[in-house]
């Protein structure tokens, strides 16, 4: 079984854009019908508490920022209850593609103990989840 979940857009937005609305964390609850509230500090090893809403349910998390390339990527790693039982490394990458076009890469790899089991039951919907935060993302930068 395929243990990610990968999804991919184009954005009619520069990539400085994209990448200030999409680590603009305090804006998140005005266009992120997916990751609804973050907080904590955006810096490599900074811990967030992330808020995701999964239809009529929320569920918070706290990973920990592992990778910061500024105005290209970063990633984070959460783990359900400790480390090695369900952990997600979730990244999103901006690349360009064209003149005020970028193309971004918004994934999560899972690992651990019950991966299999757990993506089994969520993963379409949390690769849905992942799609409409894309498109609400492209959206807002493209608004604004």
């Amino acid at each position: 079984m395929n243990k990610q979940i990968k999804t991919e857009i184009i954005i009619n937005a520069s990539r400085e854009k994209v990448w200030q609305v999409l680590t603009d964390f305090t804006s998140y609850p005005t266009w992120n019908p997916f990751l609804i509230n973050v907080e904590g500090e955006f810096k490599e090893g900074g811990r967030l508490k992330n808020t995701l809403q999964n239809g009529h349910k929320t569920m918070i998390f706290k990973p920990t920022i592992l990778q910061i390339k500024q105005g290209e990527s970063f990633s984070w790693l959460g783990s359900l209850f400790f480390k090695g039982l369900f952990d997600g490394l979730h990244s999103f990458e901006i690349e360009n593609a064209g003149k005020d076009h970028v193309k971004l890469v918004h994934s999560e790899s899972f690992s651990g103990l019950f991966s299999s089991f757990i993506l089994k039951k969520i993963g379409t919907v949390t690769r849905n989840n992942f799609i409409q935060m894309n498109l609400a993302l492209k959206n807002t930068a493209e608004s604004n």
